[in-house]
């Protein structure tokens, strides 16, 4: 008889300790995501109310950061929107935003040389941004069908259905992750140009810094977030099994 309650009672254990797993398991990817983004943008806004010593806009740095690399052929376009800022390697556009092109925060110098990195890396055939072009095609199959199929295989016990599920969702966290050195190396190359073009001054340049910082840290989270989510889909798949 008290073998019997023993045994319900692990078997509660058990079920209290798989339920808080799960609760953490979609907590900490959500304020991980969450953290990253305030944090992106307090500093944004922060610098973007500061000006820069040179008053240089934000186009005319990423003119001369492009200039410095000798990359003559890519175009420097407006772009509505906040923080909406990109380089298009099929147009040879770098598109900047309406609080980065006509502005002289530091903030808006960061961003703006953050983007020409990557038009120089595009010029330059930086190794790591055509692995991450290998991989998108992948990604987007597995972003758009991957949950899907986890979820059906969950729901009917169709575990090569999950597998293929969790093995496509798997393509968006390898993006992620080819993600995370070609947008480090931009803001590096950013930092760089900054510093040795004297776009801006040594205490301008630390703020500029750290935007770009925050900025970063938003593709790592998302990589983690990932990474969670595919494990506790494991983990129900585990214990449905």
């Amino acid at each position: 008889m008290f073998y019997g309650g023993y045994g319900y009672f692990g078997r509660g254990l058990q079920f209290s300790d798989d339920f808080m797993w799960q609760i953490l398991l979609i907590a900490i990817p959500f304020f991980l995501c969450l953290g990253a983004q305030i944090l992106v943008k307090s500093r944004y806004r922060r610098f973007s109310r500061v000006m820069n010593s040179r008053g240089l806009t934000g186009a005319q740095a990423a003119y001369a950061l492009l200039q410095a690399n000798g990359v003559r052929d890519v175009q420097i376009m407006r772009v509505a929107g906040n923080l909406t800022d990109n380089y298009n390697p099929k147009t040879k556009t770098i598109n900047l935003s309406e609080g980065v092109y006509d502005s002289t925060s530091i903030a808006a110098v960061g961003i703006a040389c953050h983007e020409a990195g990557h038009a120089c890396q595009y010029a330059e055939d930086y190794f790591p941004m055509k692995v991450r072009a290998k991989v998108i095609p992948a990604a987007n199959i597995g972003s758009a069908i991957g949950m899907p199929l986890c979820l059906i295989g969950i729901i009917f016990s169709f575990g090569f259905l999950f597998y293929i599920g969790i093995a496509l969702y798997s393509a968006v966290f390898l993006f992620q992750l080819a993600t995370l050195p070609v947008e480090f190396n931009a803001s590096s190359r950013a930092l760089k140009a900054i510093e040795a073009g004297h776009y801006l001054n040594e205490e301008e340049y630390k703020g500029a810094r750290a935007v770009l910082r925050a900025a970063a840290l938003t593709y790592v989270a998302s990589m983690a977030s990932t990474l969670l989510t595919i494990f506790r889909l494991l983990l129900i798949n585990n214990r449905r099994q």
